[in-house]
């Protein structure tokens, strides 16, 4: 199945079957993909943590809103996080880039002041969203994004210092009634005439 079919059939997984787990190797190999995600001068200001003790999940699904039970039900729930604070992420930065890519940062990033710093940070971490989301279609595992939790409350949950939740994504097996699945639901896109445009 090409790319293109693939993004065709994924979608947002509303409703997962409480059955069988992912690999030791997918797994593996989602960490790398992640791992490897690409970001504006190789900052990457994040952490990406892979919950696998059942209370911590069982307490995470409880600071979910309507996502609970999908965490519950699914096979591996991943929390991506941000560095906290700006001087701790400077510090990583001068310790493992270029100077080049340091000085783009301070001419053109740090000069918008914390809230700017902390905006341009957290685009990094939704660049690897994407690419997670796509390899999970290429490698037909079923995946829902959540905004939709108590950042707060994951940030407690998992004892967080240096870094702060943005959202998490569950990934698993879809059930098989699952009402968002595109035979039940189809896709909704604008025409494509209208987000895609040629000059």
């Amino acid at each position: 199945m090409s790319f293109l079919e693939q993004m065709k059939s994924r979608y947002t997984v509303k409703k997962y079957a409480p059955k069988g787990n992912l690999s030791g190797e997918t797994i593996r190999q989602l960490k790398d993909i992640l791992h490897l995600s690409p970001s504006s001068i190789n900052s990457q200001p994040w952490n990406f943590v892979f919950v696998n003790d059942e209370e911590t999940k069982r307490k995470l699904a409880e600071a979910s809103y309507f996502n609970k039970e999908k965490i519950v039900n699914s096979s591996q729930l991943i929390v991506f996080q941000v560095i906290k604070i700006p001087e701790d992420f400077e510090k990583q930065i001068a310790e493992n880039l270029p100077e080049g890519s340091v000085n783009y940062y301070r001419n053109f990033v740090q000069p918008k002041g914390a809230a700017g710093i902390r905006a341009w940070m957290e685009h990094q971490v939704y660049l690897s969203l994407g690419v997670l989301l796509s390899a999970c279609a290429a490698m037909e595992i079923d995946s829902t994004p959540m905004e939709g939790i108590e950042a707060d409350q994951y940030d407690a949950i998992l004892n967080n210092t240096g870094y702060e939740t943005l959202f998490a994504v569950t990934l698993g097996e879809r059930d098989d009634n699952d009402i968002n699945h595109p035979s039940l639901t189809p896709k909704r896109r604008l025409d494509i005439e209208q987000v895609v445009i040629e000059r």
